[in-house]
This record gives structure tokens, sequence and C-alpha cells, in this order.
């Protein structure tokens, strides 16, 4: 029985996308971030950098959201491409790692959350989260799927954060998006994607992001404080 470590954030939720697909048996563990049990030691001990999602199977403990689809993928031998395609499955895979997520992340931060307006870190983020999945919708023009000809992690793993885009970008946020919104589309419309985003409502998540959210989530207010 696999351990699933989870809130209903993007990266979680591309995980139980894998698991429901692969009706893998799971044990999912609510982790609220905005109460801060992200820093208790328990969950610490899995995962160090204090993030979710996080996984325990058996003697093996996996931590970052695209690090567990390759390894489930591995383990099942479920969502690979063929080995001819691996070095586009990782390059992909990478590119939503360190460059859809995170500045995506950092959008959401500077749009939504920060105490001030910062026009030039809202600026910046904004258009490179905007340029990340403009290259996705331009690999996307000519294939149904992100790599090789079948649906994948690395689809998985791109609509974790792409059915987020409103909410990232604002309302107007699929413009000019075709591909990746037809890419999109077909991952939601799929029973399994239905299981994971609905998963977070088995919990009860603190809903307000008020001052103890905040301290919770952005220690380095806390630090530029004192």
């Amino acid at each position: 029985m696999i351990t699933f470590f989870f809130n209903g954030s993007p990266n979680p939720t591309k995980v139980a996308l894998f698991l429901e697909e692969a009706e893998l048996p799971y044990e999912p563990v609510a982790v609220d971030t905005r109460r801060g049990e992200q820093f208790a030691p328990a969950f610490l001990a899995v995962n160090p950098n204090g993030k979710v999602p996080a996984i325990v199977d058996g003697d093996t403990t996996v931590f970052d959201s695209n690090a567990i689809l390759l390894y489930l993928a591995e383990k099942t031998g479920r969502f690979l491409a063929p080995p001819r395609e691996r070095g586009a499955l990782l390059s992909w895979l990478m590119f939503v790692a360190t460059g859809v997520g995170p500045f995506s992340g950092q959008a959401v931060h500077f749009r939504h959350f920060a105490p001030e307006r910062v026009p030039y870190a809202h600026d910046r983020y904004q258009f490179e989260a905007r340029r990340h999945y403009g290259v996705l919708d331009r690999h996307l023009a000519d294939r149904t799927w992100m790599v090789g000809d079948a649906y994948g992690i690395v689809d998985m793993a791109t609509w974790g954060w792409a059915r987020m885009l409103p909410f990232i970008l604002g309302e107007e946020a699929w413009t000019g998006l075709p591909n990746l919104k037809r890419l999109h589309d077909a991952v939601a419309a799929r029973p399994a994607a239905a299981r994971a985003v609905a998963l977070k409502d088995r919990f009860t998540f603190k809903p307000e992001m008020d001052d103890e959210a905040r301290g919770h989530m952005f220690k380095h207010l806390a630090s530029s404080a004192a």
C-alpha cells in the first residue's frame, strides 16, 4: 500500500491522477500547508523540504511530483514512452518540473498573494509563465500527446498545471493556446482526472489565506520582519 501525502494543489493532483489511472491501492494523507502541517517532524522525515506531494512505498520514499510520476511509471511499466522516446520524455518531464511549475508558482504568488504590488516581479513571472505554456502549445501543434503516440506521464504533469491556467494568468489565459487547451480537455475528461480532483474534498483543509496561513506558507515574511 502506497502512502500518499497530498493536498489539492497542482503537484499533488497530478500524482493523484497517476494513482487513479493505474488503480494502485493507496492511502491518502492530507497535509494542510495553511496550518503548517508540512513542517511537522513526522512529515519532514518523509520530505526534508517540507512540501507535498510525497509517497512512501514500502522501503522507498519519493518526493517531488515529477520524480514520483517517473518512479510510479517505472514501477508499473505504464504511461511511459517507447524506449526511442526516452530522451524526449525526460526532457519534457524536466521542462515541466524546472520551468512550468516554478514560473507558474511565482506568477500565482505575485498575482494573488504578495503583500504588496511589485510590478516588475508580477510582469516578469506572468511573461515567463505564459512563455512556457506557449512552448507547450507549439509542441502540441502537430501531435495529440506530449511524447510519443499515447497518453503518458508528461501529459499528466502538464495537465496538473494547465488546469489552473485562469488562476495563474487570468481569465483570458487560454487565448492563443488552442493546442494546450485540447490536451487539457482530453485529460480532464478522463474519469481518473475527476477522481484525482475530487480527492481533496474527502478532507478538510483550511480555506482562509489569513495571517496564520501566510506565516506558514511564506516564511520569508517572518524572516524579513525579524
